[in-house]
């Protein structure tokens, strides 16, 4: 399987969000990407589920939804009921995590566990079977353009190296600085999933931009 790539919608122009969600449709993207921030657990608010059901309508690629909220629980069945198709929770905001991964996989969505840069790997070890894919996060949580923390792809190897042995199927996201210069070390390391948004939105052509990232993760 080559890499897929999930374009952040956070970055899009939500002047012409329609038109923004036709690109992605037609380009070689795989999945679309949305941030979804309570201004709690991080110090931002982005968008709810009026726009999350927007871009469902007219999607025709799988919707993963990354909530970077407290208590996300409370939300699950609605995300079900948005679209999304990917959901994941971070280890930090969960505390009973295999319950709400129960949850999310019960409500017809694959579960995902996101961690932040300071979350080491390891700690995954008795519940990394229960998810579908970890999302590591490589820049702090919170707001994009933020520059690529190195250390991540350490995080990265470790994890894939975990996998291999006790949940080979789980899939590794990963979010945060990605750009066509570390988009081939992500994939060496074992990344399976690039989430990028400024990279593709910030450029004359997104869908070209999706296109070289999706060229060098082969």
């Amino acid at each position: 399987m080559g890499i897929l790539i999930a374009p952040s919608m956070l970055s899009a122009d939500f002047g012409k969000l329609a038109s923004e969600v036709e690109m992605v449709n037609n380009s070689e993207a795989d999945w679309f990407h949305l941030d979804i921030m309570d201004g709690l657990f991080v110090p931002n608010i982005s968008y709810g589920f009026p726009v999350v059901k927007a871009i469902a309508k007219s999607a025709r690629k799988p919707l993963d939804a990354h909530l970077m909220i407290q208590d996300p629980d409370r939300y699950i069945d609605e995300f079900a009921k948005a679209g999304v198709n990917y959901l994941s929770v971070h280890w930090e905001a969960c505390t009973h995590l295999h319950r709400t991964l129960e949850h999310i996989r019960s409500a017809g969505m694959k579960p995902g566990i996101a961690l932040n840069p300071h979350t080491p790997v390891n700690i995954l070890y008795d519940i990394l079977p229960e998810a579908h894919f970890v999302l590591i996060m490589s820049v702090n949580p919170g707001f994009g353009g933020q520059k690529f923390i190195e250390s991540s792809l350490g995080k990265i190897r470790k994890l894939k190296e975990i996998a291999s042995k006790i949940a080979p199927h789980c899939l590794i996201e990963v979010d945060g600085g990605v750009n066509m210069q570390n988009a081939p070390l992500l994939a060496e390391a074992g990344a399976d999933i690039l989430v990028a948004g400024n990279t593709i939105f910030s450029g004359p052509s997104p869908a070209d931009a999706i296109r070289e990232l999706k060229s060098l993760g082969k």
